[in-house]
């Protein structure tokens, strides 16, 4: 069967427009997804970032054709989702949110059976469970049972399962979720690795950094639909420049600093904060706090702020995206679709 041309060019591997998918009955139905389109091309890693209850899962879900969308078209390594669904299954893998190994078995046989499940033969099977062991550091741990590994142990063993066939694209849903920071930035390297070595990646993650970190275009995606897309420097230029903060001692201070600085008195819950553009050269930050300096108030503290992609998502959304702090405490987390929660 003949590929279907995907639409943006032949280095195009996932292409979809007009997702849609709801769950539930009657007046009950839930809306998911409101009409999602994405691009992902050969050789990159596309983060869809946003907080739970986005459609994150849900859209994973669909372009990995464990479910099948309302409405809308999808292509996927250039196979159409619906018509040619186990096509597009056999040039993908897939690493959910929950490990999906075998905790009974050693790292070694979860691999060997991964490797025989996808045709190999057996010596071919044991090495390629051999070389992915010792690529994602699992070596030494590899006649254990799984059981007994950390978490990031698990998860790298979780992915290098996903990449026993070699897949064009590999989709990584939430794969950092409840990592400590060390395991989470030696997942990035060996996610990064993988990437190097060919295989194109769409991404979900609510963590900011990581997108920042991974991703060469990152989708904002918010109550079921894309807010923007684009490379994380580009989204950032849109909410403007860097910034000098000031923290004031008294809101009567911080009129007096705004005021030398030509910038809005600031108010509310931010009172005693003043902000105002700076191109961010040495020069420029000098010649400011120099105005400061001059008004005879001492700030008590300053920042050099650049835009985040949390400050993006908030422009264009109205709330924040993160949705899980450093220490694992949820804030500001939206309800999820009982289904995809399942997910």
């Amino acid at each position: 069967m003949d590929r279907t041309p995907p639409e943006g060019g032949r280095d195009v591997v996932v292409h979809a427009t007009g997702l849609r998918k709801a769950y539930g009955r009657g007046r009950d139905r839930v809306p998911v997804l409101d009409g999602v389109d994405l691009t992902l091309r050969r050789g990159e890693v596309l983060a869809l970032l946003g907080p739970n209850g986005a459609g994150k899962t849900t859209t994973v879900r669909i372009l990995s054709t464990l479910v099948a969308p309302d409405a809308g078209r999808a292509t996927v390594a250039g196979f159409d989702l619906v018509r040619d669904a186990a096509r597009v299954r056999e040039r993908i893998s897939l690493t959910g949110q929950q490990v999906a190994i075998d905790l009974r078995q050693t790292g070694r046989e979860n691999l060997w059976m991964m490797a025989r499940l996808a045709h190999l033969p057996r010596r071919a099977a044991r090495t390629r469970a051999d070389e992915l062991l010792e690529a994602f550091g699992l070596t030494a741990a590899a006649g254990r049972q799984v059981g007994t590994y950390s978490g990031g142990m698990r998860r790298r063993l979780d992915l290098a399962a996903g990449l026993v066939t070699r897949p064009e694209v590999m989709f990584l849903d939430e794969p950092t979720t409840g990592l400590d920071p060390r395991s989470r930035q030696a997942m990035w390297e060996v996610v990064r690795d993988v990437v190097a070595q060919g295989t194109s990646l769409f991404l979900t993650t609510q963590y900011l950094e990581e997108a920042d970190q991974l991703a060469d275009r990152v989708a904002l995606i918010d109550g079921g639909r894309v807010a923007a897309a684009g490379g994380p420097a580009e989204l950032k230029r849109q909410v403007g420049q860097v910034r000098l903060e000031l923290e004031l001692a008294t809101t009567d201070d911080a009129g007096r600093v705004a005021a030398a600085l030509g910038v809005p008195v600031p108010g509310g819950a931010d009172a005693r904060t003043v902000r105002v553009a700076t191109d961010g050269t040495l020069a420029g930050v000098r010649e400011l706090l120099a105005g400061v300096e001059r008004t005879g108030v001492a700030p008590r503290r300053w920042d050099l702020r650049t835009p985040t992609l949390d400050d993006v998502f908030l422009a264009l959304t109205g709330h924040a995206a993160r949705t899980t702090t450093r220490a694992g405490t949820a804030t500001g987390e939206q309800t999820r679709p009982a289904e995809e929660v399942a997910a």
